[in-house]
């Protein structure tokens, strides 16, 4: 194992009001990690989740905490455990409920930084969020910016290659479609000849270009894909009918079916498809964090905060029952 980075960057936490779009790639494809025991049972479509309508989005939201663990900070490298600070990369262009603005349109709230924050309990380490970007972050991990990154981040082969993961979440698509639609999507051939809007160069993008390939290549129409700026124009487009789905990460459209009458999720497809693959909070290869942070995620998992966080989100049916270290060596 190496040594940490020779200087830790003190970086002040920035509360600019960054416009909510829609959440870039995520889960990516070809990982080699394990599919995950979901809510306990097989996944379905929603299952097991705690309807997000009611979710406190104010600034002022009571936080659900942890305690500290002595023995699993025993496991943190000398550097963090001396600065006395986890120092948490988030996007600060994501969507509900991963991390997004608050009423206050100042304060940064949501389930990638409650779990983070609920590690930094458990690693007796105060909390600092540090803003970045999709595009950003593997340029800022890897400069020293941040101890972790928490940004719905997937664990593929090329990944491992430089950064190492510990697993706190399944990781599915899914398809937002008007409710009462005489369709089901799910599959290559649900979407033949359908509109379907993706977020451009991202892993659902990815997935529907296979997609379209396999269709043509057995003669049948591909679906059109429709790129729009931002998810506010998306669903105006889904609303008004003209486009037939949105196929995003379910944890995002999952939050938004839950507060319109007019929508409905269809279908849930492995992010990693036609592999599989997990969220994971992501660092450094070779940081020396990764077996604290997936020991502190466990001791979260058993004593149930963990959960609790995640059904607040209306996260439950992405539960995982156990975290573990994710690197080059051990994929």
């Amino acid at each position: 194992m190496t040594s940490r980075l020779p200087r830790r960057r003190s970086v002040a936490a920035s509360l600019l009001a960054l416009p909510l779009l829609g959440l870039a790639a995520c889960a990516d494809p070809t990982s080699k990690a394990a599919a995950p025991a979901v809510g306990g049972s097989a996944a379905s479509d929603g299952g097991g989740t705690e309807s997000p309508a009611a979710v406190d989005t104010s600034g002022t939201q009571e936080l659900i905490r942890s305690t500290a663990d002595a023995s699993v900070a025993a496991l943190l490298p000398a550097e963090v455990s001396a600065s006395g600070v986890l120092r948490v990369g988030i996007n600060g262009t994501s969507s509900a409920p991963l991390s997004f603005l608050a009423d206050d349109n100042t304060t940064y709230i949501g389930s990638e930084i409650d779990v983070a924050r609920l590690v930094a309990d458990k690693l007796g380490l105060e909390f600092e969020i540090l803003l970045t970007t999709w595009e950003n972050w593997p340029l800022k991990l890897g400069s020293g910016d941040f101890d972790v990154v928490h940004a719905n981040i997937g664990i593929n082969e090329e990944r491992l290659q430089k950064f190492d993961f510990a697993s706190y979440r399944a990781a599915y698509m899914a398809f937002l479609a008007k409710k009462g639609a005489d369709f089901f999507l799910e599959s290559p051939e649900s979407i033949s000849g359908r509109i379907i809007a993706v977020g451009a160069a991202t892993n659902q993008e990815r997935i529907l270009t296979d997609w379209n390939a396999q269709l043509t290549k057995e003669g049948k129409a591909p679906a059109e894909l429709k790129n729009y700026s931002t998810e506010a124009d998306t669903l105006l487009a889904l609303g008004s009918g003209r486009i037939d789905a949105y196929i995003a990460p379910f944890a995002t459209l999952s939050f938004i079916a839950a507060r319109r009458e007019d929508m409905e999720i269809q279908g849930r497809i492995d992010a990693g498809w036609p592999d599989q693959t997990l969220v994971a909070a992501t660092f450094l290869g070779g940081s020396g964090l990764v077996e604290a942070y997936a020991a502190a995620l466990n001791a979260l998992i058993a004593e149930g905060t963990y959960g609790q966080v995640l059904a607040r989100w209306g996260l439950t049916a992405e539960a995982l029952t156990e975290s573990r270290a994710h690197t080059k060596e051990h994929p």
